[in-house]
C-alpha cells in the first residue's frame, strides 16, 4: 500500500497525518496534565512511522506516558535551545529500537521542528532506526541500540558526574525487559550499585513482550524487581500509564537523590505494549512493525478520542 501522506495541509485536525507546530514547556504539573502531551507523543509516532514505512510501533506507543512525565514534569533539567547545556541531566534510550518515542519526545520539547519527524528512515536523516550521536540531532547523548549496551554507558556517565566531576547531575536510561535477558546489563547494574550511584535511575519498560513473543516464554527474567533489590537498587513499581504514579516515582528517585542514599533507582513501569492505540494493545506482534496508512488513520482517530 502507498503510505506517502504528503506535507499538507490540515494541521488542526488531531487526526490529520500532518505534523503541527504544538510543542510543550518541562515545568511541575498536576497529573491530569500529562494527558494532552502523552496523546501528542503518540500521534507523532504514528506520523513518523507511516511515512518511514518500517520501524516499531508497540513499544514506543506504550512508553509514552513515561516520557510525557520525565520530558515535562520538570523531572529532567535540560534546555531545548541548548541540548549540550552543561547542567543538563542526561537520558540513554539503551533500548534504542524505541527511538520513535524519544524523537517524537524531543520534537515536542521543540528541540527540532516537528516536519523533521517525517524523515525518519530515510536515507541521510537525523532520525536513524536507532539513536545516532553521529547524527547530531539534539538530546541524543550517546548511539545505542546493541541491547545492554546503553544502560552500561549510561552507568559510566553517571560514575564521572559523582566520582569524578563530582557534580549533582543525574542519569537515566530506561532498558526493555526484554533486554535484561542480556549479560551485560546486569554487569551495568553491579557497577551502578558498587559505585553507589545515586544520582542513577534506571527505567525498565515492562510490558512482558519482545519480538518473538512474550517475555517468558523467550527468555524468563521474572522476578524483576527483586532481581533490582538483589543488585543494591532502591526498586520502585509503578503503572506506567497513570501519571500520579510515574510521578511518585521518580519523586523517590529525587528524593534518593538529594538525601545521597549512595543507591541507585530501579523503577519497573509495568506497561502495556501499544497503549493508546486499541488493535496494537498487549500484542507483542506490533514490537516492530508501522501501521499502514489505513491503520495511522484509525490510530490517530483513536488517539483524538483519548485526551
Amino acid at each position: 500500500m502507498d503510505t506517502s501522506v504528503g506535507p499538507t495541509a490540515e494541521v488542526d485536525s488531531k487526526q490529520s497525518l500532518a505534523f503541527n507546530t504544538l510543542t510543550f514547556e518541562n515545568r511541575l504539573r498536576q497529573p491530569s496534565e500529562f494527558a494532552e502531551i502523552a496523546v501528542e507523543i503518540r500521534r507523532d509516532i504514528i506520523r513518523s512511522l507511516v511515512r518511514a514505512g518500517s520501524g516499531h510501533s508497540g513499544g514506543p506507543l506504550g512508553s509514552s506516558d513515561i516520557f510525557a512525565v520525565l520530558y515535562f514534569g520538570g523531572i529532567m533539567r535540560y534546555n531545548p535551545s541548548d541540548m549540550h547545556w552543561n547542567g543538563r541531566d542526561r537520558f540513554v534510550l539503551s533500548a534504542g529500537h524505541m527511538a520513535p518515542v524519544l524523537y517524537s519526545t524531543l520534537a515536542n520539547a521543540g528541540c527540532f521542528p516537528k516536519e523533521e519527524l517525517g524523515t525518519l528512515r530515510k536515507f541521510g536523516t537525523r532520525l536513524q532506526g536507532h539513536p545516532g550521536r553521529d547524527m547530531h540531532l539534539p538530546g541524543i547523548e550517546t548511539s545505542s541500540g546493541s541491547l545492554g549496551q546503553g544502560i552500561s554507558i549510561a552507568v559510566g556517565m553517571a560514575i564521572s558526574d559523582k566520582l569524578i566531576d563530582r557534580n549533582d547531575h543525574c542519569v537515566f536510561t530506561l532498558t526493555g525487559d526484554g533486554e535484561l535477558q542480556e549479560g551485560s546489563v546486569w554487569e551495568a547494574a553491579m557497577a551502578a550499585s558498587n559505585f553507589k550511584l545515586d544520582n542513577f535511575c534506571w527505567l525498565i519498560d515492562n510490558n512482558d513482550c519482545q519480538i518473538d513473543g512474550r517475555v517468558p516464554d523467550v527468555m524468563n527474567v521474572y522476578p524483576i524487581a527483586e532481581k533490582c533489590t538483589a543488585f543494591g537498587f532502591d526498586t520502585f513499581v509503578a503503572d506506567g500509564h497513570d501519571y500520579a504514579d510515574i510521578m511518585r516515582a521518580f519523586d523517590r528517585f529525587r528524593e534518593n537523590h538529594v538525601n545521597k542514599v549512595g543507591k541507585p533507582t530501579a523503577i519497573v513501569f509495568r506497561t502495556y505494549m501499544g497503549h493508546g492505540v486499541s488493535y496494537m494493545n498487549d500484542k507483542f506482534e506490533w514490537h516492530g512493525k508501522p501501521p499502514t496508512k489505513d491503520q495511522a488513520i484509525a490510530a490517530l482517530e483513536e488517539l483524538a478520542g483519548n485526551e
